[in-house]
């Protein structure tokens, strides 16, 4: 194509755009967030601090940070019109991740100028979309238990009150924390696909609620929105420790993959992986939902990194952030259905974060095609 250079299928290794919010250095295992490492950051700060540092460009001081946490916690409760669109889904049993999606459409009826995209416009705008995402999830999985939903409140934090939300008592406070350090873990990693997708969107001057929309509507396919669920399908069917080495070889002889296992990017173990065991760690000798899952878990996942290695030698399928973070959330009582949904809750404030940095750069996002169709046809008469 005259004047033009054909890129790799799916664009594997362009460089898309220039960013200060985060790196992922696959080779050596290596997330870097605002100039931290994720290693740094995870159960060292809270969600709404990490927020900060990706929309500022800088962790917040004591009083900025108190003030932040104040500013979203006054805006978690949902407008009557989004509260609506999640009544019909979950009466229709839509999925949360579906459910987020549509309702996260209807938040731009709640600003005065939704068009704004200037940049106190979109920090006010990811301060809200920040806030409210918890309140639609939660929301939706009581009404899919048959239960009302229960009004945010303001006096805990953002992962604490989402569970409060969702069991109607205060969490114990390692919960919340894991939540909490769950949300820091996976809310902003590089140029993968749902921020592409957003960033492209909020390149055409978009503004920012239709961007995270159109963000979320990429997470929800599954090449990228992960497998946490099916991890929690492969324990249950595995069953016991016993049963693990048949297992895993039967499904690698099937040409199975592994769930939770390997990643795309990542040739060495996932960093968010590390972080999140260490989370799970800290949660079992507290708070379980069920201790007996979770004791297989940790057993399964030797088996698996042992025959992995033996029968893909080279290969470096490690554990992947999709294993701990099934491990977590089920161990906080959340069922499979919503983690997707909560990891795009975590996710928010780096999609938010991305479109503030697209708003800044001005610049429209539009590569080239290379047409492989015929040429030459005729319409008969």
């Amino acid at each position: 194509m005259s004047g033009t250079t054909s890129a790799p299928r799916g664009l594997d290794g362009v460089v898309a755009a220039q960013t200060k919010l985060s790196h992922v250095d696959g080779q050596n295992g290596v997330l870097i967030i605002g100039g931290y490492s994720i290693e740094e950051l995870a159960g060292k700060v809270t969600f709404e601090q990490a927020a900060h540092l990706l929309w500022k460009g800088k962790l917040p001081t004591p009083e900025e940070h108190k003030a932040l946490s104040a500013e979203i916690a006054a805006l978690r409760a949902l407008p009557e019109a989004a509260m609506a669109v999640v009544r019909e889904a979950a009466g229709k049993k839509a999925p949360p991740i579906d459910t987020l999606r549509m309702a996260c459409a209807t938040l731009s009826l709640d600003l005065e100028r939704p068009n704004d995209i200037s940049p106190e416009a979109d920090f006010a705008n990811a301060k809200m979309l920040v806030a409210r995402f918890p309140t639609i999830v939660a929301a939706h999985t009581r009404l899919i238990q048959g239960q009302e939903p229960i009004a945010p409140r303001t006096d805990l934090s953002l992962a604490a009150n989402f569970l409060y939300m969702v069991f109607g008592k205060e969490p114990d406070p390692i919960a919340a924390r894991a939540l909490d350090t769950y949300w820091v873990t996976v809310i902003d990693h590089g140029m993968n696909a749902s921020t592409f997708a957003g960033r492209v969107i909020a390149s055409t001057r978009s503004d920012a609620v239709s961007a995270i929309t159109g963000a979320i509507g990429a997470l929800k396919g599954p090449l990228h929105g992960g497998a946490p669920g099916p991890v929690l399908d492969m324990l249950l069917d595995i069953k016991t420790t016993d049963n693990a080495d048949p297992w895993v070889r039967n499904e690698l002889a099937a040409g199975r993959r592994i769930m939770g296992f390997g990643h795309r990017v990542y040739k060495v173990r996932d960093p968010r992986a590390e972080v999140l065991s260490k989370v799970a760690e800290e949660m079992s000798g507290a708070v379980l939902h069920d201790r007996k899952l979770f004791e297989l878990a940790r057993e399964v996942e030797k088996t698996v990194l042992r025959v992995l290695d033996e029968v893909k030698p080279g290969r470096n399928l490690k554990t992947n952030v999709e294993f701990y973070t099934a491990l977590v959330l089920q161990s906080l009582g959340l069922q499979p259905a919503t983690f997707v949904s909560l990891f795009a809750c975590g996710r928010a404030a780096g999609w938010c974060a991305h479109v503030i940095e697209q708003h800044a750069e001005d610049h429209l996002i539009r590569p080239q095609s290379e047409y492989v169709g015929p040429r030459g046809l005729t319409v008969s008469s």
